[in-house]
Formats: structure tokens, C-alpha cells, sequence
């Protein structure tokens, strides 16, 4: 595949930061072809290894192969090429303007790699939300440590095969294990913390990289509102947020959460998203390949107590087979803001749909609740969705669809508030796992004697007038 050095003896997961640490002050990671060999290696697996990797999620999850392919294999590597072509620039000094009292002088702002850094991945993308960071890490010229999630683990053993022997191990770790190893890994220091998962785990990781002032990354979630205008193209909009929230069974970070429809075309909405429902995955979703499944059983619990709990009407699914991690596309109708599905991030298959008579009260129930890590608007009306854009905080927005903002390699992707802190993709992802250092530049000639004491009345003119 490579042609790389047999591996080192593996390391104690004690060990593994001052592993890293200690080839990272080798500067083995810091010149540029290096960056790009790993870079194309990186890519080489996932062209090579698409099938190992979407039958390995195909195990964890019940992830059909096209989708899984499609969100987790072809994006990404579409997205390290796209750094790829660009790495180089963003890693080049750039140039910033001296003041004319600092002239002559040459200022500039140089990208250097932060370091060792740790990237803890999520199991509902588990390719995806791991090799994407590890790219814009490798990009910046850190060495990493990857820790999988063990909650998909035909996954996390496929990669802790693969990526050895494509990318060897002197400036990448893999680490498997639960929630102990997780936390053996975050007792040890390092220079960044990127973490993708639940806002619970998210504020662990948090307090643990307080021990040593650790900066974080925090890609976490929350209920994503879609919010359908009276304007909206119905029909459209119900089968964007049928294919969005249904997407990987419901578990995506940025899925719509619940949707918030005016009350004038509900009815409408409701039938449509039925109707979409049944032209994506048949009469009998459970039979559908195209439709995954639940990742354990603690989730399906979880969720089938929303759904005992809810006061909403049932209009599609409903039904769950436990052995098998089967809950149906449900949709729920008739919702209230008080209602158990509203208190949680849903994280599945189950859509909540509420009605608002007044946009500005609706946006108010909005802004009630912890900022979502993205927000969606379905409306043809521009003052509609200029409103909603005004007076709304969320990570991302995206106007007549919902997930797909996620498709373009230059917008950064992160949360605000509860839903995360930080941001990659693109250049914020290069930047997320590099530190801008500030350089000035002064020639010894030319010096301004009256800057300097002892501050004389003709030095105190001096500086009044040109300072």
C-alpha cells in the first residue's frame, strides 16, 4: 500500500502524548511535502478502502452503502482534496500593514502547528467526523492522536487497521477503547482537544482540558429548528426535511431537530412529509435498504420513552422492533413547546411538528432555548427569511434545505453557545489546528531617539505631535 517501516512496539495509552510530543519536536511534521504525502496517503485509503469502510459502518449502524458511502467516504475525501490544493497557501506567512511610526518595518503573521493534538470522534459519522479533522490537523503539520468511538466498533477497528499502514505511526496514533481509555487520554497534556459528540461529553472534555489550559474544539448539537413560512413551496420543502431528518436513521448533529410551520399550511406540510416518507422508503420501512437503524439499545430506550411520553398525534411510524434497532420515520403532529420530545435533542428518527400564528412569537420560543448548531428556513418571501436571519443565533443556517450547507468546503462549520465552540472545513479548518503567530521585523538603523528617557520637554512635543 505504502511501502512503510514495520510498525514500533504500541505504545501505553499513558504514553501516547509524549509520544507525539516527542516527534513533533523532531519537526517530522513540519515541512510541507511531508504534510502533502500523508495528505494524498489519506486519500488513497479512501478511494481503496470505500468498501471496508462502508461495510464496517454498515455493522455499527445498519448505514445503507450508498449513504454511507456518500457522507462518509466520497465527501470527505472530496474535502481533503479540496486541502489538498490549498494547504500550502494557507500555511505561507502573510503579510500586514506597519504603521508609518514603526516604518521602517516588516510585519507579518506566520501559521505554525500547534503541536500534539487529540481528536475524539463520534459514532454516528465515524469516519467522516474523525478523518476530517485528522486531514486539517496533518494539514497544519501536528502530529494526532485519534481515539474512535467504541459505540462503533467494527469502525474504529477498520480505521485503527487502515490508517497504520497507510499513514504509518510516527506522527499519528490510534487509540481504541471506552470510556476509561477516553479518559486516560484526556488526563494527559496536549496542545488542542477536538471533540465531536453529545453536549454531556462535551463539557467533560471540557473541564478535563481546563487542567492544563488546553484549547478545545467542540462540534456538539441541539435541536435544530426547520422553520416553514406560509410562502414556502410545500412540496419541496417537505421532501428536504423528510430526506434531512430520516438521513442515517435521524442521527446527524445538523438533522432538523422539529419543525415549526405556520399554522395556515400545517396540514399540508404533515400530509406531504407522510407522502415523502412512504416514496422514500416504501410502505414497510423496516424492509427499506435504504433506511438505518438505532446504534444501541440505551438510544432506543431513549427514544421509544419520547415517544410514550409524547402528547403529540402520530401521523407516520410509530412502530420499533428493539432487537433489531428498528424505529419506523415518525412523524408527530400537533406539538407544544411543553412536550417531553421538546426537552431533548431527539437524535433519531422521530419529527416533531409545531404551528406558530405570529413569526415574531415563534422566533421568541426560538431564542428561548440554547442556540442550535444549525437553523433552517423554508420560505419564498425574502422579508420572511431576512426576518429569521436577524433576529435568530445559530452555527449554520441554510435557506429552502437543511444538512447540505455542510457541502460547501469553504464555509466554516461549529456551533455557537451550547451547541459547540470553534469551527472547521476550509480554511477555519486550518486554522483551528494552527496558531497565528505575530512577527515584526525593525531594521537597527533609522531609530526615533526622543520614544526613549529620560522624557524631556522638546521628547514630550515630539511624541504629542507625530505619535
Amino acid at each position: 500500500m505504502s511501502g512503510r517501516e514495520p510498525a514500533p512496539p504500541a505504545l501505553a495509552v499513558d504514553e501516547v502524548a509524549d509520544h507525539l510530543r516527542e516527534t513533533f519536536s523532531t519537526k517530522l511534521t513540519r515541512p510541507l511535502p511531508w504534510r502533502r504525502r500523508q495528505l494524498d496517503q489519506l486519500v488513497l485509503l479512501l478511494r481503496r478502502e470505500s468498501q471496508a469502510l462502508t461495510a464496517a459502518m454498515a455493522a455499527d449502524l445498519g448505514k445503507p452503502e450508498t449513504e454511507a458511502w456518500l457522507t462518509d467516504v466520497a465527501a470527505v475525501r472530496r474535502d481533503i482534496e479540496g486541502v489538498i490544493r490549498h494547504f500550502e497557501t494557507w500555511a505561507a506567512a502573510r503579510p500586514v500593514r506597519v504603521p508609518w511610526t514603526l516604518r521602517p518595518g516588516r510585519a507579518e503573521v506566520v501559521p505554525e502547528p500547534l503541536g500534539a493534538v487529540l481528536v475524539i470522534g463520534p459514532w454516528n459519522y465515524p469516519v467522516r467526523c474523525l478523518l476530517l479533522p485528522l486531514a486539517f490537523a496533518i494539514a497544519a503539520g501536528n502530529t494526532v492522536a485519534l481515539k474512535p468511538s467504541e459505540l462503533a466498533p467494527a469502525t474504529s477497528a477498520t480505521l485503527a487497521r487502515l490508517l497504520p499502514l497507510y499513514l504509518g505511526e510516527q506522527g499519528i496514533s490510534v487509540v481504541e477503547g471506552g470510556p476509561d481509555v477516553a479518559g486516560e487520554l484526556l488526563r494527559q497534556r496536549w496542545d488542542h482537544i477536538f471533540f465531536t459528540g453529545s453536549g454531556r461529553v462535551g463539557k467533560l472534555v471540557m473541564a478535563a482540558a481546563s487542567r492544563y489550559a488546553t484549547p478545545v474544539t467542540l462540534e456538539l448539537g441541539g435541536k435544530n429548528p426547520a422553520i416553514v413560512d406560509r410562502s414556502a413551496d410545500i412540496r419541496v420543502a417537505a421532501r428536504r426535511i423528510a430526506w434531512g431528518k430520516f438521513l442515517n436513521a435521524g442521527q446527524t448533529c445538523v438533522a432538523p431537530d422539529y419543525v415549526l410551520v405556520h399554522a395556515r399550511v400545517q396540514d399540508q406540510l404533515v400530509s406531504e412529509l407522510v407522502r415523502q416518507i412512504g416514496r422514500f422508503y416504501g410502505p414497510d420501512p423496516r424492509t427499506s435498504t435504504d433506511f438505518g437503524r438505532i446504534v444501541s439499545g440505551s438510544h432506543m430506550e431513549r427514544l421509544l420513552g419520547l415517544l410514550r411520553d409524547t402528547k403529540g398525534e402520530l401521523r407516520a411510524g410509530g412502530a420499533s422492533d428493539g432487537a433489531a434497532h428498528y424505529i419506523a420515520p415518525t412523524v408527530l403532529s400537533g406539538v407544544r413547546w411543553d412536550d417531553p420530545v421538546m426537552g431533548e435533542e431527539i437524535f433519531g428518527p422521530i419529527l416533531p411538528v409545531l404551528s406558530f400564528d405570529d413569526l415574531d412569537q415563534a422566533l421568541l420560543n426560538v431564542n428561548q432555548r440554547d442556540k442550535p448548531l444549525a437553523l433552517y428556513i423554508y420560505a419564498r418571501d425574502p422579508e420572511v427569511t431576512d426576518s429569521v436571519l436577524a433576529n435568530t443565533s445559530s452555527g449554520s443556517v441554510c435557506v429552502n434545505h437543511n444538512a447540505v450547507q455542510l457541502g460547501v468546503p469553504d464555509l466554516p462549520f461549529g456551533g455557537v453557545g451550547a451547541s459547540g465552540m470553534g469551527a472547521y472545513h476550509g480554511r477555519a479548518g486550518f486554522d483551528t489546528f494552527s496558531h497565528t503567530k505575530a512577527v515584526l521585523r525593525r531594521p537597527t538603523r533609522l531609530e526615533i531617539f526622543f520614544t526613549y528617557p529620560p522624557y524631556t520637554r522638546a521628547k514630550r512635543w515630539a511624541l504629542r505631535k507625530f505619535v
